[in-house]
């Protein structure tokens, strides 16, 4: 647990060296990094995997052994009465070595798994977290133009009593502003489902008020295109994995040949003797040492396992060709996800100035009785609709930035 606690706050100060403007986000990530239970298994995977070399290059355990003679056997300097061994194998040079190295690689890539869970975790945090915003700006932007539609609403009776226009209009603004109640109703009802959904991942009551901006950042990627995809190159987690679980493997085949080397036993071998009638004056016990080989001969069995191991190295090439094809595509298909966010987010508020000042000037044109009261809802909907999307546009773009930096291992 401290060394979780170590590495979780490296981590910590890799995030806080973020821009300023996202430190409310940095400050959900941080809580994520310390709180979150798949992460947290994740790490406890990668420590119990570094326990596993201190076994592996471990000499096998000594045997001992005791053997009592139940009926003496007599010898020329006296009967035997017991009998104590002690043995220890020793495989071919090398092998311990080598298994300490599969055992070594195969931690270095747990912990890639750990590392990829984490930038795993940090991108759906921050996808969540632009939700939430959305979703904030959602039912801020529809109460505004609730708001501008019960002040035109009221214009509208004024100028119905007045007899200058036809109750329809009063009707029409009705069912506007009954619309968008109920998309209201809908949205915030959305906007406690998305809180809970956040706080599980933090780990943290589910029902506490998460923090979003009024206005999101919205900060370009800084890499091109073509410097972005060597990045994931050449620091995805999940290809870093793949790496390192073929290094491990190269060391498992290495394994394997030594195992097919003979194996060294040395013993020793404690005998007890009795006085008998013939017993030589003080001696009661001889010891022996012991030498012995295993021999492996059944060669097919060692072949069998270079074999395996080399069918296993072909799998993961192809794997990790398969992997890479995949995060290409992945990024290709996010990179046009961020250009058309880009491009929205220009557009968009472009088409929101140009909107607000149409309805201003309709709004004007109406009150002098020059202007249909069906073309100012029509417009008062584009309002709404580009204020909706350039807030998308914004959410989308750093969804965006997330998912590459995921792909990127950060």
């Amino acid at each position: 647990m401290k060394k979780y606690k170590i590495i979780i706050g490296m981590l910590i100060l890799l995030i806080s060296s973020v821009a300023s403007a996202q430190n409310r986000l940095n400050k959900y990530l941080e809580i994520a990094a310390e709180n979150n239970p798949e992460l947290k298994a994740r790490f406890d995977e990668y420590m119990a995997a570094l326990e596993v070399a201190p076994q592996v290059k471990a000499l096998p355990d000594p045997q001992v052994a005791f053997g009592y003679f139940i009926q003496p056997v007599e010898t020329r300097v006296g009967p035997q009465q017991f009998k104590l061994s002690a043995s220890q194998m020793f495989p071919w040079f090398g092998t311990l070595k080598a298994k300490e190295n599969v055992a070594i690689q195969t931690a270095k890539a747990k912990y890639e798994l750990f590392e990829e869970s984490k930038s795993k975790l940090f991108n759906t945090v921050s996808n969540n977290y632009f939700n939430l915003y959305f979703n904030h700006k959602a039912i801020d932007i529809t109460m505004e133009n609730l708001d501008i539609l019960h002040i035109f609403r009221k214009l509208a009776i004024i100028k119905v009593e007045a007899g200058l226009v036809s109750s329809v209009d009063e009707y029409r603004i009705t069912i506007e502003i009954n619309d968008l109640e109920n998309q209201l109703a809908l949205l915030k009802d959305q906007q406690l489902v998305l809180t809970i959904a956040f706080n599980n991942l933090l780990n943290i009551d589910g029902q506490a008020p998460v923090d979003v901006p009024d206005l999101l950042w919205s900060d370009d990627f800084p890499l091109d295109k073509q410097a972005a995809l060597d990045s994931i190159f050449q620091k995805n987690h999940q290809l870093l994995g793949i790496d390192l679980q073929q290094e491990a493997l190269q060391y498992k085949k290495e394994v394997a040949s030594l195992m097919g080397k003979p194996s060294f036993k040395l013993g020793l071998d404690y005998t007890i003797v009795g006085k008998g009638e013939n017993n030589m004056a003080g001696t009661d016990a001889f010891m022996f040492p012991s030498v012995g080989v295993t021999i492996p001969l059944y060669r097919n069995k060692y072949k069998a396992m270079v074999q395996e191991v080399a069918y296993l190295e072909s799998a993961k090439a192809n794997e990790k060709v398969d992997k890479t094809n995949m995060l290409e595509t992945l990024f290709e298909n996010n990179w046009k996800d961020y250009q058309d966010a880009v491009r929205r987010l220009s557009l968009y508020e472009e088409q929101l100035e140009l909107a607000r000042k149409s309805l201003t000037m309709l709004e004007t044109d109406y009150s002098t009785g020059n202007e249909n009261f069906e073309e100012i809802l029509r417009m008062e909907r584009k309002v709404l609709k580009y204020n909706l999307e350039l807030e998308k546009a914004r959410a989308d773009k750093q969804a965006s930035v997330s998912f590459i930096n995921y792909l990127m291992g950060k």
